[in-house]
């Protein structure tokens, strides 16, 4: 009697339960590296869009910024031109009120002047008196 068999030699449970883990394994290992994959295929796509973004907003904020900051010395040149010519109306009112206080010093001051003149008259007529004599 012969032992051995012709035929194929049939694997124990054990041995196709090991073939089953590991064709699974393998499986899922390639599996998870497709998936890795195209997460970071995913996520690279993601970001460009997002700093594509990113920059659109800062444009826009760039020039809200911009148009502000114009308006804003827009306002301080009118605020600043209103007041200087605010500014120079009351130098002008000053200087009107000042040049009137002077002129009114001046005109007593001439006054007495014109006194002295009358002054020196007598003085004059005694003298061609006393040269008449």
């Amino acid at each position: 009697m012969n032992t051995n068999s012709t035929g194929p030699e049939e694997k124990g449970f054990f041995e196709k339960v090991k073939e089953t883990i590991e064709h699974l394994w393998d499986g899922t290992k390639d599996t998870a590296e497709e998936l890795k994959d195209k997460a970071s295929d995913t996520i690279d796509s993601i970001k460009d869009k997002v700093s594509a973004e990113k920059k659109t907003v800062a444009t826009k904020t760039t020039a809200a910024k911009t148009t502000a900051a114009k308006k804003s010395v827009t306002t301080k040149a009118t605020t600043a031109t209103a007041k200087a010519k605010t500014a120079v109306a009351d130098v002008k009112a000053k200087a009107a009120d000042k040049a009137k206080t002077i002129t009114a010093k001046a005109t007593p001051a001439k006054k007495p002047a014109a006194a002295n003149t009358t002054a020196k008259t007598p003085a004059t007529a005694k003298k061609k008196a006393v040269a008449a004599k």
